[in-house]
């Protein structure tokens, strides 16, 4: 049938053979990891595009968004990538070796660590985040930006109860 998709067709044979279940939810949270699936793999190739993984990506994005001098501590890493903190400080440990970042004593606690995006890191992530937004504008260009906005709307609204 036109305009069906496949999360049509696998709600439909579920309702033949279960009748007596509700698959709406279905109809959103399929579509939704679907989506995400397809995502996923528009970011790792434009990550890749700028020698990025997606990991690589998050802490140094992290980094920009805070601004010059683009320096945040292990911890506030933490809060804004949702990992633990082995896995950050493993993480900071690779991304010093590739010379994307480094680590310095905080001048303002001789015991803390801070860590800073050099500029070979900002210009990687800064290509990488260019990459990535027209990509992403590419898998958004059958929806009008009406659309877009009541889309990012509905998505916020069932987001805010997991953030």
């Amino acid at each position: 049938m036109p305009g069906h998709d496949e999360v049509d067709r696998i709600v439909d044979a579920w309702e033949r053979e279960r009748p007596d279940l509700d698959f709406t939810p279905l109809q959103v949270l399929s579509r939704v990891a679907r989506l995400s699936r397809h995502l996923e793999r528009e970011r790792r190739l434009a990550f890749a595009a700028s020698d990025l993984e997606p990991w690589e990506f998050d802490v140094l994005a992290a980094l920009r968004r805070a601004g010059s001098p683009y320096r945040l501590t292990p911890k506030a890493l933490l809060q804004q990538t949702l990992v633990s903190s082995g896995t950050m400080t493993n993480r900071i440990d690779r991304l010093v070796e590739r010379t994307l970042v480094d680590r310095s004593t905080d001048p303002n606690d001789g015991r803390g660590i801070l860590v800073r995006m050099t500029e070979r890191g900002r210009e990687r992530v800064d290509a990488a985040i260019s990459t990535l937004l027209r990509a992403e504008s590419d898998l958004l260009e059958g929806l009008s930006a009406a659309d877009q906005d009541r889309l990012a709307g509905l998505l916020r609204k069932l987001s805010l109860d997991f953030d």
